[in-house]
């Protein structure tokens, strides 16, 4: 086998191949361009893996009159039909919202039971089992364009269930130019909003709830059709820097390793397994963006907890310390004392850093929270116009 250790500034090597391993390093499990276009019935114009959404619909159950049912199988080609087709007509950001509600609240259906009519609702996305879900991912997704003649085709896609909910761009870290002062996460953000225009593919975005654009050494999230001033860093306060290290150096299997390169030249697996032989890898921003976003635990509370749409600004995904402040106000409205009152406590940001959308992210949170849902919020502001 060739040993490569020297850094290759392509961003195939620097920041995509880094990235598909993490990937499938934290719980991802990883399709072939292949497998995927098989997956959606073999067309550029469908983004949702249709086999795979129809394997977990069919495990879906209902209770009625006492028993547990399955899914019909029209119900289950309903339900494919009503996901297959985002309501685009409306424009991206309400059937992105449309979109986001149905995978929030889930679809009822209709069905016949001993000559008896039930209504379930159904759940496209199982939040409270995470293990219930389908995690999967894929390279170079071609989607055709509205126009139905050229393709574009998105680095890295991550599918739940088979519906796309992360998009992904992957850049060299030096630029096209090579001098080291070209655009690099910049660029991956621009196509992105891009893919997004009506004459493009507006469809794959229509099911998007994290975007995120790579260099290898760093990165910027955003969601739906985030102006690019807005996409930001991540800066993570839970996973200590050991933990993210221990994630970063774990061995893929063989297994794991067989599906990431089968469909590519032997040199790309070499290079890999060269890169791994000499010794441990450090963590970069890149990596930290991926682990702390889309690590399956973290992208459903993203998803659920920290996501927004707002009638002037659109739709809305929060920025790390929102997220964190938030996470921090609940164990503290969770602590009691001993004589059963709950804990009190302040929570400070600075000027612009979003204080009255943590207050919407923490009422959303507190809403969607089992034993906090019941709890009474009140607003008391010194000004007149937030």
């Amino acid at each position: 086998m060739t040993t490569h250790t020297a850094p290759k500034f392509q961003e195939e090597y620097s920041a995509k191949l880094p990235a598909l391993a993490l990937l499938a390093n934290i719980g991802w499990s990883f399709l072939s361009p292949e497998q995927a276009l098989a997956a959606r019935g073999g067309k550029y114009d469908q983004v949702v893996l249709r086999d795979v959404l129809r394997a977990e619909l069919q495990k879906r159950r209902f209770v009625f009159a006492g028993k547990e049912h399955a899914l019909s199988a029209k119900s289950v080609d309903n339900l494919i039909t009503e996901v297959c087709s985002p309501a685009l007509n409306e424009g991206l950001r309400n059937a992105n919202e449309k979109m986001y509600n149905h995978l929030m609240y889930g679809i009822s259906v209709t069905e016949f039971i001993d000559g008896k009519k039930a209504n379930p609702t159904v759940a496209l996305i199982d939040w409270q089992n995470l293990d219930n879900n389908s995690f999967t991912f894929t390279e170079e997704f071609t989607v055709t364009r509205s126009g139905g003649v050229e393709n574009r085709r998105p680095d890295i896609v991550c599918f739940v269930n088979g519906i796309p909910l992360v998009v992904i761009e992957a850049k060299r870290p030096d630029g096209r130019s090579g001098s080291g002062s070209g655009p690099t996460v910049a660029e991956g953000i621009s196509q992105c909003l891009r893919n997004q225009r009506p004459d493009e593919i507006p469809h794959l975005f229509a099911y998007s709830q994290l975007l995120l654009s790579i260099n290898g050494y760093e990165g910027r999230y955003g969601t739906c059709e985030t102006p690019d001033k807005f996409w930001a860093a991540w800066r993570e306060e839970v996973l200590t820097e050991p933990e993210k290290f221990a994630i970063k150096n774990r061995k893929l299997t063989d297994s794991q390793l067989d599906r990431l390169f089968a469909h590519r030249k032997a040199a790309d697996r070499d290079w890999y397994e060269g890169l791994i032989a000499a010794g441990e890898l450090a963590v970069t921003g890149q990596d930290e963006l991926l682990i702390s976003l889309l690590s399956p635990l973290r992208l459903f509370e993203m998803v659920r907890y920290f996501t927004l749409f707002d009638k002037k600004a659109g739709k809305i995904v929060a920025r790390y310390q929102q997220v964190f402040g938030i996470k921090a106000l609940i164990d503290r409205i969770n602590t009691r004392k001993p004589s059963g009152a709950r804990e009190g406590g302040v929570i400070w940001h600075t000027t612009g850093s979003g204080k009255s959308l943590t207050m919407v992210f923490l009422s959303k949170t507190l809403i969607l929270h089992d034993d906090l849902k019941q709890c009474r919020i009140v607003v008391i502001t010194d000004r007149v116009d937030l």
